[in-house]
């Protein structure tokens, strides 16, 4: 179906009235009172953006079920032979664990662009999903909807950065984005990373990065040395005698062991050159500005 000019269908707002602790809330007036239905004619939805379910969580969602009930109404889709969840996967998970035969459920009647929309903008505002499944959600709503990232971010109550950071985490590799998934680097760690643009030497080095437990500032540190260091490749292969490459190396290991910090040459030809000296603190700053003033 194409996408209509604008973005979100436009009978959308209607559809939705609020969202109650996370959960959309849909208007009684246009689609009636919650029925009870055989919860084996309900299924999940086919292009659910999650994909992990915390086992644990659900556990303790069926518990609390068994007590309370489910409170909010699954909302679902009418497939004719099954009604298929719009919003409320969680919850019909959590029933089946807690022995349900039947759910409440409301049934909606929507063109297949507003089942979509409807589906993703539920799962990104209840923060349930993992930082790829909420990228691979707003790329969703950009792609098959056409819409600006303003005009996502206003609809999933979201700052257009956070879109925009979100979005790049898509041009890392996908072992990367697997790593992310698992918990094994934050989103700080995978953004930094995005500067190494080999994708085989960029998971690499994240492997690296949980191996040595680094935290975003190391590695933030390190991807600059890498950077550093390949941009003093270049140069070496435009006219920087090997030799010299091979004395300013040295020359950089002595100068680290003198100052106690990394230090780097980054040459421009056999003559000029630029030296570069990190630090990590004011104090760290400052140790080496006295240590450098007493060579004098």
């Amino acid at each position: 179906m194409a996408a209509k000019k604008g973005g979100l269908g436009k009978g959308l707002d209607s559809l939705i009235v609020n969202k109650n602790e996370g959960v959309v809330a849909v208007n009684p007036e246009q689609h009636g009172s919650p029925v009870k239905v055989d919860i084996d004619k309900v299924e999940p939805n086919k292009l659910q953006p999650r994909k992990n379910f915390d086992e644990d969580k659900l556990q303790e969602l069926a518990d609390n079920i068994k007590i309370h009930g489910i409170v909010n109404p699954i909302i679902v889709q009418d497939r004719q032979k099954y009604y298929e969840i719009i919003g409320g996967e969680r919850r019909w998970r959590a029933a089946r664990i807690a022995g349900f035969k039947e759910v409440p459920v409301i049934i909606m009647n929507l063109s297949e662009q507003e089942f979509v929309e409807i589906s993703l903008i539920d799962n990104i505002q209840r923060e349930q999903l993992n930082p790829i499944e909420e990228a691979m959600a707003f790329a969703r709503l950009i792609d098959e909807f056409k819409l600006k990232q303003d005009e996502v971010a206003e609809r999933v109550s979201k700052s257009r950065t956070t879109i925009t950071n979100a979005l790049r985490l898509l041009k890392l590799d996908k072992r990367v984005q697997d790593m992310i998934v698992d918990d094994k680097l934050t989103t700080g760690h995978a953004r930094a990373m995005l500067a190494i643009t080999d994708l085989d030497k960029q998971y690499e080095f994240a492997e690296r990065a949980f191996d040595e437990k680094m935290s975003v500032r190391d590695v933030e540190r390190e991807v600059k040395k890498l950077i550093n260091e390949k941009s003093s490749d270049k140069k070496s292969k435009v006219g920087i005698d090997p030799q010299l490459v091979a004395v300013y190396q040295d020359t950089q290991e002595k100068l680290k062991g003198v100052l106690g910090t990394k230090v780097f040459i980054n040459a421009k030809d056999n003559k000029s050159g630029k030296l570069e000296i990190e630090y990590y603190s004011q104090d760290e700053l400052n140790r080496i500005v006295d240590l450098l003033e007493s060579i004098k």
